[in-house]
């Protein structure tokens, strides 16, 4: 019999002595037998009658759940998943020794009787009454196969699971009535075909197909006769003949199952005996579910692909009926994601930043005027272990990841694109000074303003004291000059920001709104790797945003049926003009050739980018593109603990860490693999006259745009400057970027930028 889970009701030999009864009656019924002195039997036999005529004869047989295989946009396996390992197969490719074995020690005259075996019953009654136990069963192959139906149904739910399989009265009845249903409707070949299908042979293996392949690694088709003797043998009680965990009781109950086959003619006695002598043989394959066997790397992408089902409406109307969906599987899901930029992304990670180190890197790939999803990948691997991380650092809370991390400065070009599409000119100057307080008040949406505290107004500085404007947008961008974009900003406002932001796709990775203040330029709304790379697509595509995909298809076998389902695609929409877009392109490309990510340029193609470096140096980022796909890489510790200076990454010491040196490098190592034999395509550049300054700036210097040593920063400046959205502005005790100053743990950690507090003004940005 099948593997039993425990349930309640009566005693073993009370439910033997019920259950016996009922399959003497039902059993006579269909023979059309009048049986005298049910009460002898301890049962309420015209009750067990009536209830039995009362059961519809409806048995859903829900499709076996199977393996889902999760592929790449070449066809190459990532992954396979599963709620059951099991591939059906039909009766054909099953070995005759696997069928005859199974039928001669589970129920060796199946073919002779109805759904209910009267003899076997009688039988089994005899010797139970002997023992005074319940040594013998009676259930035919046919009311095995119901039970298994009623467990598979019942998924797991552990209260459908217990109900399905408790030993009473009113299970055995139901049991037997759709037993009678499917032997009318099936046959012996179907029935038997079945349960060899559904049934469970230890080892997470459900089916005889994957459990040839987990003990004997070869297909059910390819079993002998002893390896088939081994597995008919497991059903009865995985647990106690696991031939992996206790191979002395697993070779006693083969043994009895070939001496079974001989008993009833299906060997000879000879081929038993010789069988019997043979080892086990075992070839064990471990099982391979779930995405911590995706290769490449990939094993957080097949986590999205995951979110991604569990969460789109497209897949059912609930999430208990998507996943059903899942769980049900027998999927077959082509993803977006591209081999050759999946291997050159983990290559790159791999150079620069080890598993071991003290701070992780996540980088994210995406195909600009599609969505696509090209390749995800991180430092820490999928895993439970040391140094591994089932935490997807690449997306957004809501899709498996964490809080996500300030951007910092590569929020900016958001910024620059916002006041461009509003009209203002690529070449305007600002006079940028190394220090100085926000500008106040500053218009914010819904006709509200952010305020400073005018007796202690919030500063921020940029990152050198040499760093002195005026400048203009192009070098301000290229240097990364804090004091030029909050000055922008203050400028236009902060509404064309947060809705220019919303247009690209540009959210916090914790699912709040971004915060109604000016330090929003200099990137204190924590986002995600994903984010951030989807909304320089907008850019690469010359103002269009298309939001990000994993899937292209899926194909689901259901019963022996194959058909495709729908999947989510990916919303364009424009989010600025081609002008501005062309004019963004411009300006970061410069950043990439002669501003702070010069290290991060590609020598063979248009490249263009922004480096970001957080708060006392927690994070830092690099996020770039070409006209065909677009990148972003963030480094630091994703607990928000341990700053970038004095560190050592990847083997390399470093005294402080920017969005230049770790980050860039990467980026540009793995856009390299990524784009290698591709197309070569240009940018729409725009001509940008030099505003006017009265000094020549040149271009940038090494170091990124943010704070120094002492957490001096003005690149994000710390925690933000409240949620200064109302006409008296922020309620907050406004803080100071001054390392003489203590700064509460929760503020300087959690970097939100949505904070409240006490008086005019706000937290610093």
């Amino acid at each position: 019999m099948p593997k039993k889970r425990s349930g309640g009701g009566l005693s073993p030999t009370q439910q033997a002595a019920k259950f016996l009864g009922v399959s003497v009656l039902a059993g006579a019924v269909m023979a059309g037998i009048a049986v005298p002195a049910f009460g002898a039997l301890g049962l309420a036999a015209k009750g067990s009658v009536e209830g039995f005529d009362e059961i519809p004869t409806n048995l859903k047989r829900p499709p076996l759940s199977q393996r889902t295989t999760i592929l790449d946009n070449q066809g190459g396996q990532i992954a396979t998943v599963y709620s059951r390992d099991r591939t059906v197969v039909d009766l054909k490719d099953i070995s005759p020794y696997m069928q005859k074995a199974i039928v001669a020690i589970e129920d060796a005259r199946f073919y002779e009787h109805g759904a209910v075996d009267l003899k076997g019953v009688l039988r089994a009654l005899n010797k139970n009454a002997q023992s005074g136990g319940v040594s013998e069963g009676a259930s035919t192959l046919t009311q095995q196969y119901v039970k298994n139906v009623f467990v598979e149904e019942a998924g797991d739910d552990a209260t459908l699971v217990a109900q399905a399989t408790q030993q009473t009265l009113g299970r055995k009845v139901r049991e037997l009535k759709f037993a009678i249903q499917v032997e009318e409707e099936l046959g012996k070949k179907k029935i038997l075909e079945n349960y060899l299908n559904i049934t469970f042979f230890g080892q997470q293996a459900y089916g005889v197909e994957a459990a040839a392949q987990r003990y004997f690694s070869k297909s059910a088709k390819d079993l002998k006769v002893e390896e088939a003797a081994l597995l008919a043998g497991i059903v009865q009680s995985p647990s106690r003949y696991d031939p992996v965990n206790d191979e002395e009781e697993a070779v006693k109950r083969r043994n009895t199952v070939l001496q079974r086959m001989a008993d009833v003619h299906d060997i000879s006695r000879a081929e038993a005996e010789k069988a019997k002598k043979k080892p086990l043989g075992l070839k064990v394959s471990k099982p391979k579910n779930g995405c911590i066997t995706a290769v490449k790397g990939a094993g957080f992408f097949c986590d999205y692909v995951r979110e991604v089902f569990l969460n789109d409406p497209v897949f059912g109307k609930t999430q208990k009926a998507r996943a059903k969906i899942w769980n049900q599987g027998g999927l077959t899901i082509k993803t977006t994601l591209d081999p050759q930029s999946q291997e050159s992304a983990q290559a790159s990670i791999k150079d620069h930043v080890y598993k071991s180190d003290d701070v992780a890197t996540a980088a994210t790939i995406v195909e600009p005027g599609t969505g696509k999803i090209l390749a995800m990948g991180q430092s820490r691997p999928y895993g439970f272990g040391k140094n591994e991380t089932q935490m997807n650092l690449s997306v957004d809370a809501g899709m498996g990841g964490g809080a996500g991390y300030q951007p910092g400065s590569t929020f900016k070009p958001i910024v620059a694109a916002a006041a461009i599409e509003g009209g203002k000119p690529a070449n305007q100057v600002y006079s940028s000074p190394y220090e100085m307080a926000y500008p106040s008040p500053v218009q914010a949406c819904d006709g509200k303003l952010w305020k400073n505290d005018p007796a202690n107004p919030a500063k921020l500085t940029n990152e050198n004291e040499s760093e002195v404007g005026p400048y203009d947008m192009r070098d301000a961008t290229a240097k990364s000059v804090n004091t030029y974009y909050v000055q922008l900003i203050s400028d236009i406002g902060i509404c064309p920001v947060t809705e220019m932001a919303g247009k690209m796709g540009v959210e916090r990775a914790d699912g709040d709104k971004i915060g109604q203040n000016p330090s929003i330029a200099l990137g204190t709304q924590e986002m995600s790797p994903l984010t951030m790379a989807s909304a320089y697509a907008t850019f690469a595509t010359r103002g269009t945003y298309c939001s990000p995909i994993a899937i292209e298809s899926i194909r689901q076998t259901v019963g022996g049926q194959k058909k495709s389902l729908p999947v989510p695609k990916s919303t364009c929409s424009r989010a600025m003009s081609e002008n501005t877009a062309d004019t963004i392109n411009t300006l970061l490309k410069g950043v990439v050739e002669d501003g702070t990510g010069s290290e991060a340029g590609l020598d063979s193609r248009a490249s263009a980018g922004k480096t970001g470096t957080t708060d006392e140096r927690y994070a830092a980022w690099f996020v770039g593109y070409t006209p065909n796909m677009a990148g972003a890489v963030w480094v630091g510790d994703p607990a928000h603990k341990r700053r970038m200076t004095n560190i050592t990454i990847g083997g390399v010491p470093y005294d402080k860490v920017f969005g230049g040196r770790v980050p860039g490098p990467i980026w540009r190592d793995m856009m390299a693999g990524a784009l290698e034999g591709k197309d070569a395509p240009q940018f729409n550049l725009v001509s940008i006259p030099p505003g006017d300054t009265g000094k020549d700036d040149g271009r940038g210097d090494e170091d990124d745009d943010n704070g120094d040593d002492d957490g001096n920063n003005g690149d994000n400046g710390g925690n933000g400057g409240g949620n200064g959205d109302g006409n008296n502005g922020g309620n907050g005790n406004p803080q100071f970027p001054n390392p003489t100053i203590s700064i509460p743990e929760e503020w300087t950690i959690n970097g939100n930028d949505n904070g409240g507090g006490n008086g005019n003004g706000g937290n610093f940005p």
